[in-house]
């Protein structure tokens, strides 16, 4: 009876920890911060005026699901609506002093609302309606993508176990890759184009124990580990953020747009 006493107090302290584990992790919600804030903010000055940019529309191409051990899982590995970190990282270049960006994603809101303001003003106003600025145009749109997720680019880990007691680790690293062009709306040439890839690393450790008492009639098995998996839409976003930064540098070697010295 002895033996099994060792072993009663360490599923209690299991138990324990598991009860607070919930506790421990909860937070409050936070902002996100840009994970390349600091690459960002350091690009270069333009050599001129913030350039209009116009963005429709950044759509997960892979049609990849999201990994699972279970078994089919409906939801996209990535995320849906890409472009609101394209906007972001756009807003942000070289202390947002690099590109204006104009509305294009919710342009039928934009053009239902200015209806809505032309209709009420002509209403009301009669002949000495103010008329709405016109919209600003872009002289460049930016298109392209999530065009890669890779799952199980590399995977690994070790073990051991002895008389019953073991512990081993795993991990695991996937891959998504995001690809950008910038065209011109004028002339509609196709100005470059630039990809970057990110890696997403999951590692999981676990320790267990498993033997038998009382003559071999009972058992006994203890299981304790964790998990720390990457945030794909992190992952994701970083990669946007490089790209943007690639394309400001490639248009300085192409000679679209110079540094201001």
């Amino acid at each position: 009876m002895w033996k099994i006493l060792p072993l009663v107090f360490l599923l209690s302290a299991c138990s324990a920890v598991m009860k607070s584990a919930p506790e421990r992790y909860q937070s409050t919600p936070s902002v996100q911060e840009n994970p390349m804030a600091y690459e960002l903010r350091d690009v270069p000055a333009l050599d001129g005026a913030p350039m209009t940019i116009g963005v429709y529309s950044f759509t997960d191409k892979t049609g990849q699901r999201a990994p699972s051990v279970t078994g089919a899982n409906l939801s996209s590995a990535v995320t849906q609506g890409a472009e609101v970190w394209v906007i972001d990282a756009l807003l942000e270049a070289g202390a947002g002093k690099w590109f204006e960006v104009v509305e294009r994603v919710g342009m039928d809101n934009v053009v239902k609302e200015r209806q809505l303001i032309r209709s009420t003003r002509e209403n009301y106003e009669r002949d000495n309606a103010t008329p709405l600025k016109p919209l600003k145009f872009a002289g460049v749109i930016l298109e392209g993508g999530i065009v890669g997720y890779d799952s199980n680019t590399t995977t690994g880990g070790q073990g051991a176990r002895y008389f019953g007691i073991g512990a081993s680790q795993e991990y695991r690293i996937d891959t998504v890759t995001v690809s950008m062009r910038l065209v011109s709306v004028s002339t509609g040439r196709v100005l470059m184009s630039v990809a970057a890839e990110k890696s997403i690393a999951s590692y999981r450790q676990s320790a267990d124990v498993f033997k038998f008492i009382e003559l071999g009639t009972r058992s006994v098995e203890i299981e304790n580990g964790y998990s720390v998996n990457e945030p794909t839409n992190l992952a994701v976003r970083s990669a946007i953020e490089a790209t943007v930064i690639e394309m400001i540098y490639e248009g300085v070697r192409k000679g679209l747009w110079n540094f201001k010295q």
